[in-house]
């Protein structure tokens, strides 16, 4: 007999199955005991003999055959896709056994989140956990699909990279045969590499950050979602794409992730045709006005800033998603365009979601002799880029793009306390798969 999908087991009623899975839970009645089996497709109720179910507990792998029958009116539950049938279990096969849990799967939510990923393949097992990847894995998807519908290729780029993309001292170092290299910050130079081959072109990148701290915000390993686009009229063509995108992940996930949004309590973020659009500086005057709190001399938003902001939207947009614009030019990396008109700002932006950034971007520079002088100015040695110029020494139209966060959105679409929750095996100070101790 072939394996039946929990999933499909409502098309066999009355009929024979085989099934294998996860018990979820057991609950013994006397001489019937009621097991919750679990595969990928779902959740089925199983009755059986408490001499067949012996020892079962939480967790153990099994093989179950026997016949699918409708439960009774008083047990349906309609909350399952299977919750008008159970199996009524014949023969059970244990394939493998758990050890006794670490803690209650069912009560999850009172386990903390260092608990959990110290258990990570356990606590990955959980229906919410579950769905929170379900979701992420619809944002790639749609992500791809939408650039790709738009004329955009899909490029592969490297993560060992010879000198630092952004700058800085916040780099993982890696012994490279002897020489020195490091993790990639961002996937920037080989995309802009890229654009003067394909035109438009965008990658799925994991990137690194050796940033020393420990926020919600924050993870030293994150997957960006990089597109980067040529022949451009206007940056704000990079803007325009870059919403698109946004609101079409937004549309994604209520068309194809709606049981797990309900399941998670989520909701949606607001969007309006045009989306919110501000200059730093006329954010920092407006948090000014309705806070007193002044940040107008500073260069970047404070995290109490970009919260502040995104409430402003909210309240007189009906948005929750803005654009920030013209970053001083200080601030940004070394190819990052200026303003023609104010040469101390940048024509580049920042999408705040619910008060955390979601995606960075901004047109690049590419004139070859203002890039090079960049290099010089921004403090770094030109031999180490050059690689990247010469796709600027050979000829590069206007170009820019932009760098979606895939945990932050997730983060603030699902309303997540901590972005380690949107990571499947989460990397930061303290932890490589488990925490880290003092003494290493």
């Amino acid at each position: 007999m072939e394996r039946t999908l929990i999933v499909q087991t409502p098309n066999f009623l009355g009929k024979e199955v085989r099934v294998k899975g996860w018990v979820n839970s057991r609950r013994d009645h006397g001489a019937i005991v009621f097991l919750d089996l679990r595969d990928a497709s779902g959740l089925l109720q199983v009755v059986a003999s408490s001499e067949i179910a012996e020892d079962i507990t939480d967790e153990y792998v099994v093989e179950i055959e026997g016949q699918i029958k409708e439960r009774p009116r008083s047990m349906v539950n309609a909350a399952l896709s299977t919750g008008q049938v159970e199996l009524e279990a014949k023969t059970i096969k244990v394939i493998s056994k758990a050890e006794v849990l670490p803690f209650d799967l069912k009560e999850i939510e009172k386990v903390s989140l260092p608990v959990l990923l110290d258990f990570r393949p356990l606590s990955l097992r959980h229906e919410k956990i579950k769905a929170i990847f379900k979701v992420e894995e619809a944002v790639i998807e749609s992500f791809r699909a939408f650039l790709k519908n738009r004329g955009f290729t899909e490029i592969q780029v490297p993560t060992i990279v010879p000198t630092a993309t952004e700058g800085g001292s916040e780099v993982f170092k890696v012994d490279y045969y002897g020489k020195n290299a490091f993790l990639a910050q961002s996937p920037q130079f080989y995309k802009q590499i890229m654009a003067g081959v394909f035109e438009k072109v965008y990658t799925l990148a994991h990137l690194y950050r050796a940033e020393p701290s420990v926020t919600t915000r924050h993870m030293s390993e994150f997957l960006g979602m990089d597109a980067e686009m040529g022949f451009i009229e206007s940056w704000e063509e990079i803007m325009e794409t870059a919403d698109a995108v946004i609101k079409n992940i937004f549309k994604t996930l209520e068309q194809k992730c709606p049981a797990q949004l309900t399941l998670l309590n989520a909701t949606m973020p607001l969007v309006t045709d045009k989306t919110p659009r501000l200059k730093m500086r006329e954010a920092q005057e407006i948090i000014f006005q309705r806070t007193g709190r002044d940040n107008r001399a500073e260069p970047d938003l404070s995290p109490q800033d970009e919260r502040e902001i995104c409430q402003w939207a909210k309240e007189t947009g009906n948005s929750d998603i803005i654009f920030i614009t013209h970053y001083p030019t200080k601030k940004r990396p070394f190819y990052t365009q200026e303003d023609p008109n104010d040469p101390e700002y940048t024509l580049s932006f920042d999408v705040l979601c619910r008060g955390l950034e979601i995606v960075t971007g901004g047109q690049r520079i590419n004139d070859y002799q203002k890039l090079l002088n960049n290099v010089k100015k921004w403090g770094n040695k030109p031999e180490n880029f050059d690689l990247y110029l010469q796709a600027f020494k050979y000829g590069m139209p206007p170009e820019g793009g932009f760098c979606l966060g895939a945990e932050r959105i997730v983060k603030q679409i699902l309303g997540l306390e901590n972005l380690r929750e949107a990571s499947l095996f989460p990397r930061d100070m303290s932890r490589i798969d488990f925490r880290l101790s003092r003494e290493e």
